[in-house]
């Protein structure tokens, strides 16, 4: 085959594995972007260039005859005169213009490689470079690959007291690869002063981490989604019989979590915990190839166990917490940006206090953090937490206002004692073990791990959380059972709170508890025996002119009082006010008009306290007394109207639209409504019902896109749409910087909402299945891709609404099959009968609450469906 055959077209011919290259062509030549630093005019500086390109030397090499290969002087000489030529706005610029001179010069040979080392422009590496190849003549490079080498630093690193000291040498080399443009040259400079300081402020333990995190930060500073790039870190100072330790990274873009990401299903061993939000995903834009200052994250992912269990055990629980987020971590000067973010939360358990006995039963939850500070800084942080939220010392396992435990850092194996102290764990005090060492035994650590990162393998003992919890509950137990709990403030907040800690005017204000409710865990139930259930029942107060229910029997002031007065006589547990209509057709109401319904209902239940001040004999709170003590949830999807509410006396938020707002499917609007009710939610601390729903309630019914998820009837998908798009926004409000507690969150599969008759059927008689683990049918069907891996409804308590709901009338319409009943059309207020019928399965179905109009005898419905099926 000739020569001209073998590069037909221009490409490179397949068995040719020769090339002809000119190496390490040392030139001096012009930038207009300066050397080591920018500069306003010209710069003469030295260049090393590797030309390679591919050739067939069979022919020359038989002949020995070079007229038949090419002549590298010749390419030397070309280069050399492109670079005298004139003065280049950056190295992409020179490396254009050699490879159109060599297309000009040599347009019969094939490939080209071109490698162009800039040596004297970066402060603290060796050099700058770009490499690329271009396959033929006519096909321009896909990739083009960049980097910085050796990047001399010095940082804290290392595992060893003696590297946790001082600063010992660390060099870094860069290399990223990505689709090749030419919008703007990539700005070197910003990139290697920004992971210059970011390695001289950091203080990890391992290699490994510090190499993945400056990978991570490289491909947030370019932004660009086809980069890849390769990270080697190495430690000079580490080894004396070699000349570095060193490691090796290579990610791309989709190694970076996005931020509505969810948690991994299969996180491999020594990996960081699953988190929903990469690290420093607060941290702003990124930087791009504009240069522009990126904050540098908080790479440590680490869950901390949370317990408290005298005094106000909820308030001091969300106190430390609030405290965890104090700015630069430091309690005394309160300044610079918070250096501990939440991003998740577990739920909340009351349980018994193990070891030691004789002390009152404690709250336990565990939050996900992300931070910058080592282990043993964030220990010392939890301490002055605990010591400002109130903690006094009193002996082991014993009675605690407040204890923090980092439970775990990144997938580390932490123990500071000595190695000779760690035969025994009488010796912790001061020392930090992680994981720690009884973590297999403890329901009260491992339950909330569950909850945010079931499938995290426990460094040092290969069993995911989720594991360890399975093996520990499959084993006898005579300890009381954990139970789920969910706490109330009280509000209004009094006017006098007496002498507060220094801190507590730095940070929100703290409610105090009103009370607590208990429910049972729902998966993976304790091998303890459980307490009977109770389904609470919350009253329905419309203070609206057109409910679709009562119309506008309590519209006035003098009606709502009485109905809430006979509601808590009654049996409700907690009172729900609305002033804005959900029927459809409802009248639109503004802002002003629903708070002008909803509050002043609020502050007369509250101020009901002044009339019932005095006890009857027998020392019995009187009935008014109750009533102004009773739980009040506000119905509404607007903040102002829910944050004026709470703090005019509301306990709880009633979102039917699950903070999203109205809109459906989603819009910019949406995605403000859900950070107002986030950030209204979790600075008052209240619960939250997020209901599932799609725009106007009458519309939106298709749920053909969860067929996947129906059973052999043809069922299932409509409890799919609830689970899948209720647990986004679930999701979206806990999960992440800012969210709410996880354990202020129930949940409502939204009756009447978006479904059709057979919809809301299906959801109420299957309820318990929008709250529970997939069951092995959900676990195998074909479902999409964006499907979550596990329901993210899972473990959350339910509320059901289904009383009086115009469903339950259409049925009734429905003639029977055997008999005479024709059907008849009813108003809202004679399906109380057909209610009962709902509420009991509801109860049947687990429901953690039930959402009436008529307590008493709907009351009675809910405490004989309790004993059945307790």
């Amino acid at each position: 085959m000739s020569q001209a055959q073998a590069h037909e077209g221009g490409s490179i011919a397949p068995r040719s594995r020769d090339f002809i290259r000119v190496k390490d062509l040392a030139l001096t030549v012009a930038f207009s972007d300066g050397s080591r630093w920018p500069a306003s005019t010209p710069h003469a500086q030295p260049v090393l260039i590797t030309c390679s390109i591919a050739h067939d030397v069979r022919r020359a090499a038989a002949g020995d005859d070079l007229t038949h290969s090419v002549n590298y002087s010749a390419v030397a000489s070309t280069i050399k005169a492109v670079g005298d030529a004139e003065v280049f706005p950056s190295i992409e610029a020179f490396a254009d213009r050699i490879c159109e001179t060599h297309e000009r010069r040599f347009p019969e040979v094939g490939g080209l490689e071109i490698s162009i080392s800039r040596t004297k422009a970066l402060l603290y590496g060796t050099s700058y470079g770009i490499e690329f190849t271009k396959p033929s003549t006519r096909i321009e490079p896909k990739e083009e690959t960049f980097y910085l080498r050796d990047l001399a630093c010095y940082a804290v690193l290392g595992i060893h007291p003696h590297e946790r000291q001082r600063k010992q040498n660390v060099r870094v080399n860069i290399s990223l690869t990505k689709k090749r443009t030419r919008s703007a040259p990539l700005d070197f400079r910003a990139l290697e002063q920004q992971i210059f300081d970011y390695v001289e402020e950091s203080k990890y333990l391992t290699v490994e981490s510090l190499a993945s995190q400056i990978a991570k930060f490289v491909l947030t500073f370019v932004a660009d989604e086809s980069t890849s790039t390769t990270v080697r870190v190495s430690k000079p100072s580490a080894l004396l019989t070699a000349a570095a330790s060193e490691v090796e990274v290579t990610r791309s873009f989709t190694d970076i979590p996005t931020n509505n990401a969810v948690h991994s299903t299969a996180t491999p061993q020594h990996t960081a915990p699953p988190s929903i939000y990469s690290a420093g995903s607060d941290t702003g834009a990124s930087a791009g190839l504009t240069g522009s200052v990126v904050n540098p994250p908080r790479p440590h992912p680490a869950a901390i166990s949370i317990g408290a269990n005298i005094g106000d055990r909820f308030a001091n629980i969300e106190c430390a917490l609030r405290l965890l987020e104090a700015p630069g971590a430091d309690l005394e000067n309160w300044t610079g940006e918070p250096r501990v973010v939440i991003v998740d939360t577990s739920f909340m358990y009351e349980t018994s206090p193990m070891y030691v006995a004789e002390q009152p039963r404690f709250i336990n939850c565990a939050c996900m953090v992300e931070t910058d500070l080592e282990p043993r800084a964030l220990l010392t942080f939890l301490k002055q937490i605990e010591n400002a939220v109130g903690r006094i010392e009193s002996f082991k396992n014993g009675p605690r206002a407040i204890d923090l435990d980092i439970v775990l850092y990144d997938s580390l194996v932490i123990d500071t004692r000595a190695e000779d102290a760690r035969s025994n764990l009488d010796n912790l005090s001061g020392e930090l073990v992680v994981p720690h060492p009884r973590v297999a035994e403890r329901e009260f650590v491992l339950r909330p791990l569950a909850d945010m990162v079931p499938d995290h393998m426990i460094p040092s003992t290969g069993t995911t959380v989720e594991a360890a919890l399975a093996a520990l509950v499959a084993q006898p137990s005579s300890e009381p059972a954990m139970y789920k709990v969910l706490p109330f403030p009280r509000y209004p907040l009094p006017n006098h709170q007496g002498e507060q800690p220094a801190h507590a005017s730095k940070i929100r204000p703290v409610p105090p508890t009103a009370t607590h409710w208990t429910y049972p865990l729902a998966s993976q139930a304790s091998s303890s025996k459980q307490s009977p259930r109770k389904s609470y029942i919350m009253a329905t107060l419309n203070a609206t002119p057109d409910s679709f229910s009562d119309g506008s029997a309590h519209y006035s002031l003098p009606d709502a009082l009485s109905y809430a007065n006979s509601a808590v006589s009654d049996g409700a547990n907690i009172i729900d006010i609305g002033g804005y209509s959900t029927r459809p057709g409802a009248s639109y109401v503004s802002p002003e008009e629903e708070f002008s319904r909803v509050v002043p209902v609020v502050q007369a239940i509250r101020g009901l306290w002044q009339e019932g001040a005095v006890t009857t004999p027998g020392g019995k709170m009187p009935s008014i007394a109750k009533t102004a003590a009773t739980l009040i949830s506000v119905d509404t999807f607007r903040w102002e109207v829910a944050e004026e509410s709470v703090h005019a006396g509301a306990n709880c938020i009633n979102d039917v639209y699950a903070f999203g707002g109205p809109d459906w499917p989603a819009t910019a609007r949406s995605a403000e409504h859900v950070a107002k009710m986030r950030q209204v939610s979790r600075d008052l601390a209240v619960p939250v019902i997020l209901m599932h729903s799609r725009g106007p309630a009458s519309a939106n019914k298709d749920y053909s896109q969860y067929e996947y998820a129906a059973d052999e009837d043809g069922r299932g998908a409509v409890l799919e749409g609830v689970r899948v798009e209720l647990g986004a926004k679930v999701d979206a409000a806990v999960k992440g910087p800012g969210g709410i507690r996880r354990w202020l969150v129930i949940v409502d599969p939204g009756l009447g909402f978006s479904k059709t008759v057979e919809g809301n059927l299906e959801v109420l008689r299957d309820a318990a299945s929008v709250v529970s683990d997939y069951s092995p049918r959900l676990r195998c069907v074909a479902a999409p891709p964006s499907r979550p891996s596990r329901n993210p409804l899972a473990g959350y308590p339910m509320l059901i609404g289904a009383s009086r709901k115009s469903f339950l009338g259409s049925i009734l319409e429905r003639p029977d099959t055997v008999g005479h009943y024709e059907g008849r059309s009813t108003r809202a207020v004679e399906r109380d009968f057909a209610t009962a019928a709902a509420v009991s399965c509801a109860v049947q179905q687990g429901a953690t609450v039930v959402r009436v109009h008529d307590v008493l005898r709907l009351g009675d419905v809910v405490r004989v469906g309790s004993a059945l099926w307790s």
